[in-house]
């Protein structure tokens, strides 16, 4: 067999001794022939097994000072009404931030008390149907959401129970778009002036209210754990400081998410199983100094679980060299293929990178220097800017990006009217439709004239 980077690949990925990628036992040109391409091919058993390896890792770290994690599964990341179900199957809770994932949770038969709801911006409708479906938490994200979901509640004749999102002051990870934590910024109250506290003390005075506990987020794809022990030190200690004006004592932290993955075979991510026991760490030996009882946490990963289960096929089109000085000097090829930032928009909004191969054979061509690109309309429709590819990549052929199940279909767009392409998981040589493909008809169809 000829290796792929595990790391950067979905566990049930394989590649034979001609060089043809498989996934779930399901061979790549096979699955581009019978679903088309783009498409997205999730591997179902390393989904699952991402999900309880968090759930496992958590539940034992915190089990052994005492105390107790839930895992909730960021529903931005990816969400369709199958992946819902797998993740409660799992044993793990669903995070969702608009009515929207609501509506994908409530059709799942997702009970309300397995569910949160985030958002800072959240509508009263958001709010309202949060209340009606009982779910198990409402981060408030602002001074005004406490009165809002109070009132919500009021009009419900029921106590909702609610969390407070607060900024630390730490951010991490890739880019300052995806880095949540720092102050200035749209998420959150601020601990550092005072508004944090105030939001509390608020929550506190509304007994239509049940304030379970403080939340942050610190950033995205971080792979380093010294992050987030920063961060649940300072959590801890602004519980200490309601707990000595109040004496409420809040019975769990939320230290959100961000975990990083592998795009590449350059990123190292952070073992989850140690990260989990760094994090008992600091909680027993903080909350031992502040002399108060441990409490039960929580964490929301999202792109750790969904990222690395997918893989993005795509066919190559137009193959075009650019070279400059009177033709005599390649820069590099350009390799077009039939998807691009309709599917994937991070590589334009952030910078992120990917890796490919090629799917459907191999190649004893030398590599030359590339640039994988979409089909769209704009010069930043890149895919992957620069990748070493073979010679003789050509029309036809089908390239494989790993890595692309977070935030690839879930900020899919119909930019130049494209539709998006379908999700199809893969399981034991079966393969089925999760997700199907847009058509001209669900591109026309919100089109009234």
């Amino acid at each position: 067999m000829i290796a792929l980077e595990r790391a950067v690949w979905p566990a049930g990925a394989r590649l034979d001794e001609s060089g043809v990628l498989s996934i779930g036992g399901i061979r790549a040109a096979d699955l581009a022939g019978e679903f088309g391409t783009p498409v997205f091919v999730l591997d179902e058993q390393d989904f699952r097994a991402r999900a309880r390896l968090f759930r496992d890792a958590f539940e034992s770290a915190f089990a052994e000072i005492g105390s107790s994690a839930e895992v909730y599964y960021a529903g931005k990341s990816f969400l369709c009404t199958a992946v819902a179900r797998w993740v409660v199957e799992e044993g793990l809770r669903l995070d969702t931030c608009t009515g929207g994932e609501l509506a994908v949770a409530a059709r799942a038969g997702i009970d309300g008390p397995r569910l949160g709801l985030h958002g800072n911006n959240k509508s009263d409708a958001e709010i309202a149907r949060a209340v009606d479906m009982r779910v198990g938490r409402i981060v408030l994200d602002s001074l005004a959401e406490v009165e809002r979901v109070a009132d919500a509640g009021a009009a419900a004749g029921r106590r909702v129970p609610v969390m407070v999102r607060v900024t630390t002051g730490v951010h991490a990870g890739g880019h300052e778009y995806i880095s949540t934590a720092h102050e200035d910024q749209k998420f959150g109250l601020s601990i550092a002036d005072g508004s944090a506290m105030t939001a509390l003390r608020a929550v506190l005075a509304r007994p239509e209210l049940e304030l379970l506990g403080v939340h942050t987020h610190i950033g995205s794809q971080i792979q380093d754990a010294a992050a987030f022990e920063v961060s649940a030190r300072k959590l801890l200690a602004l519980r200490a400081q309601l707990y000595a004006a109040t004496g409420t004592l809040l019975p769990e932290l939320d230290l959100g998410g961000g975990f990083g993955i592998a795009y590449t075979a350059e990123d190292s991510p952070v073992d989850i199983t140690e990260l989990a026991r760094a994090l008992a760490d600091v909680v027993e030996q903080v909350s031992d100094e502040l002399e108060l009882a441990v409490p039960r946490i929580s964490i929301e990963p999202g792109r750790a679980i969904a990222g690395p289960s997918t893989v993005t096929l795509y066919e190559v089109g137009v193959v075009k060299p650019v070279t400059v000085g009177e033709g005599e000097v390649r820069v590099r090829t350009y390799v077009s293929v039939d998807g691009g930032m309709s599917d994937n928009i991070r590589p334009a909004l952030y910078g992120a990178e990917y890796t490919a191969r090629l799917a459907n054979r191999s190649s004893g061509k030398v590599k030359v220097r590339s640039r994988v690109v979409g089909k769209h309309c704009e010069s930043g429709d890149i895919v992957i800017p620069d990748i070493d590819l073979p010679a003789d990549v050509a029309p036809g052929d089908l390239l494989a990006v790993p890595a692309t199940g977070a935030y690839g279909r879930s900020m899919a767009s119909n930019y130049n009217l494209v539709a998006r392409p379908p999700v199809v998981a893969v399981k034991d040589g079966a393969a089925r439709v999760i997700v199907r493909r847009e058509t001209e008809d669900d591109l026309l169809a919100t089109d009234v004239g």
